[in-house]
């Protein structure tokens, strides 16, 4: 399955291949603070691939907090975060919001509350080696 996805106004768009097609789509809503108040839900799928491009690089916001290995990337344009990105021994693995999908039937969601409190920072890197999606192509410039 092809999975578009992007921000409100277009400027980040991403196309996340999920093979074989999936049954379903696990949809993580996490509880940190800063994923409430955007209403973040993610996916990822480890054996997936990941494509993101972004026209204009200059109205993308990089945010991270907390243990500063993620980059939420936030349309200044729009305000929309399709996509959070971790530098992990130089490779880079990513998670994708599901409110950023176009054309995917709602009823492939399984929405779940997902909760990272008191996860140490090698926990957390490990845990998205396992299940962050790994093939990740990043484009600025509309690529």
């Amino acid at each position: 399955m092809l999975i578009h996805g992007r921000c409100h106004c277009g400027n980040i768009a991403f196309t996340l291949t999920w093979e074989p097609d999936p049954s379903e789509i696990p949809a993580r809503a996490c509880g940190c603070s800063f994923c409430t108040k955007h209403g973040g839900v993610w996916t990822s799928h480890p054996g997936g691939a990941l494509r993101v491009r972004v026209e204009d690089p200059s109205r993308v916001s990089r945010y991270t907090f907390g243990t500063r290995t993620a980059d939420f990337h936030v349309c200044t344009r729009c305000g929309i975060v399709p996509v959070v990105i971790s530098r992990i021994d130089d490779k880079l693995y990513a998670v994708v919001s599901v409110k950023a999908f176009e054309g995917v039937d709602a009823s492939l969601l399984r929405h779940a509350p997902a909760s990272f409190d008191g996860e140490g920072e090698d926990s957390r890197l490990a845990r998205r080696k396992r299940t962050w999606i790994a093939e990740v192509e990043f484009l600025e410039d509309g690529g």
